[in-house]
């Protein structure tokens, strides 16, 4: 599956313009950016590390020492989602871990046979045993949720705790969303184009967001750039997705470990209407619940320092040891 039929899969049904619309034309006729450009730009020459988990390379961050916590963005997105809660963290005595999903950011493409053969959660706990882990507390925002609940359902024994923030619960692509007349604009000029430009990703990430003002400029032109990534193949093979109904959810009842659901009220996709049936689908797991009336789809990015809050008390004072 392409990119922004992806897209429509695991997040934005309706307003992300087809692939195919925006392949017609060759990728040099667009203002695409080549894998070796995001890593010039973007590459932490510091903490960014490379690792090739079943013929894919994946880029990675782990820092800190303590109890793991695992941290998985959501789709069109990227590890830097975390750049301001992973600190919070490591300084708090945890070891974090978080990476690009491939084929986004700065991770490497995706072949058909490596497509054929992983599934997220195999390729996450392939990830660990890279990094000589063998249980972790796994963060995840949207699709990112869902990688770390099948992660928790598949291998059990190797999640402590699941905290899942506006992550879906059943298909998507049917959803009814209502766009701001900026948002409706941009999408029609990308129909248009062919081309996603930052006005597009300026007025997505503004209809997402609680309070649009909460996300720089620097975030808006990340998203811009991994989002203009020169167009790859088997986009959606390692994202969780919920397409399959009876999948998805002998997957939710397989999980069994403590579950925080931290939950952007002002999400337009998913309102909290989403976060009980999600809470109703984990049926043996114990399930908390804690929404945010003034906060949308992200989370992690519009309030970062009340995200790793919540996530450290859920771990050490809701659930401890």
């Amino acid at each position: 599956m392409n990119r922004f039929g992806a897209c429509a899969l695991a997040l934005l049904a309706t307003s992300i313009v087809p692939h195919a619309a925006l392949a017609a034309e060759p990728a040099t006729a667009k203002p695409y950016l080549s894998l070796e450009q995001l890593r010039a730009k973007y590459g932490d020459a510091q903490s960014g590390r490379y690792a090739t988990i079943g013929g894919v390379e994946v880029y990675h961050k782990d820092e800190g020492k303590g109890p793991a916590i695992l941290l998985i963005h959501g789709s069109q997105s990227t590890l830097r989602t975390w750049d301001h809660i992973a600190p919070v963290l490591v300084q708090r005595g945890y070891r974090v871990i978080r990476y690009d999903t491939p084929p986004l950011g700065l991770s490497g493409s995706i072949s058909d046979q490596a497509a054929r053969q992983l599934t997220p959660a195999a390729f996450v706990a392939g990830l660990l045993d890279h990094l000589g882990v063998d249980r972790v507390s796994c963060v995840g925002v949207s699709s990112g949720g869902t990688t770390c609940m099948y992660l928790a359902a598949t291998y059990p024994e190797r999640v402590h705790r699941l905290i899942m923030s506006n992550a879906p619960s059943d298909p998507v692509e049917n959803a009814k969303l209502t766009p701001t007349p900026e948002f409706e604009a941009a999408q029609r000029e990308a129909r248009e184009t062919g081309f996603q430009s930052q006005r597009f990703w300026n007025a997505f990430l503004d209809y997402f967001s609680g309070v649009p003002e909460r996300l720089d400029a620097g975030i808006r032109e990340q998203y811009y750039d991994i989002n203009r990534r020169v167009p790859e193949k088997n986009y959606t093979a390692l994202t969780g997705l919920v397409r399959d109904h009876e999948k998805v959810r002998a997957a939710m009842a397989r999980v069994h470990c403590p579950t925080l659901l931290i939950w952007g009220a002002r999400d337009e996709l998913l309102p909290p209407a989403a976060a009980d049936t999600l809470a109703g689908y984990l049926e043996n797991a114990q399930v908390s619940k804690i929404f945010m009336p003034d906060v949308g789809h992200y989370p992690p990015l519009e309030v970062p320092a009340r995200f790793a809050q919540l996530v450290i008390n859920y771990l050490e004072v809701a659930t401890p040891e």
